[in-house]
């Protein structure tokens, strides 16, 4: 596949029982890996420490959006030009990956969402309803339909990752990301459908559907009177579907 070089990052928090086997699944498909760890107070850190991967700590907690952002950075320092992303707690799996290249690889100037559209029983209800607002919202900032816009499984090409110092913090910067990627960078956004996995051995989601659908919320709105045409940007997200890719 022609793409440019590309790495893995995964921020994790308290991860000690999954991010073992996440990480070696990725490692296992050759890819170069970054892990952020945000300030865990369990044996995260020593977990990772023992794999061939590179670890970088924050001394206390920052918020997913700061972990992405020190490893948007270390990417770039390490001369890479896309990177993907995907979480630490084991709901994304490495097996998609793949997939994911091969959309990254036809549609080139495009973010790609790993987009939990299979298995929706399995989401529960109040995530799901958190979810539909912020993708009805995030949809009208970016002026085009978009599945699944919390997903933390990602892939960003070289014209979103120079982003990462957009002024925005914890879950919000990946809706940042999002609209700046679309309306000061002229990218499209793709979804390739992957499973929705709650049940299990998984940690308690550190997103919080009230305090962070908030935030997410007064940012977009933000962005959609910045951006002004607010009619135009309405109707763009609304007389398309979202672009998913089953055929992958």
């Amino acid at each position: 596949m022609n793409l440019p070089r590309w790495c893995v990052l995964i921020p994790c928090l308290n991860e000690e029982r999954a991010i073992d086997a996440v990480v070696r699944s990725v490692l296992a498909l050759g890819a170069s890996v970054i892990v952020i760890d945000d300030g865990s107070n369990d044996r995260t850190p020593e977990v990772v420490a023992d794999l061939p991967v590179t670890l970088i700590r924050h001394d206390q907690r920052r918020g997913k959006g700061e972990a992405l952002r020190s490893g948007f950075h270390e990417a770039i320092r390490q001369g890479y030009e896309a990177v993907l992303t995907m979480d630490g707690d084991g709901q994304h799996l490495a097996a998609d990956i793949p997939r994911m290249l091969a959309a990254a690889a036809r549609f080139p100037r495009h973010i790609v969402i790993g987009a939990r559209l299979l298995d929706r029983a399995q989401q529960p209800k109040g995530r799901r309803r958190a979810n539909a607002v912020a993708d009805w919202g995030i949809s009208w900032a970016c002026a085009q339909p978009i599945a699944d816009t919390q997903s933390g499984q990602r892939w960003y090409p070289p014209e979103a990752l120079t982003l990462a110092g957009l002024p925005a913090g914890h879950f919000v910067l990946e809706a940042a990301l999002l609209i700046a990627a679309c309306r000061e960078r002229g990218l499209g956004v793709v979804s390739v459908p992957i499973a929705s996995r709650y049940h299990g051995g998984f940690r308690r989601s550190h997103f919080r559907p009230v305090r962070d659908v908030t935030r997410i919320t007064a940012y977009t709105i933000g962005r959609v009177i910045h951006y002004g045409h607010i009619v135009a940007s309405y109707r763009g997200s609304r007389e398309r579907r979202p672009q998913v890719l089953d055929d992958l």
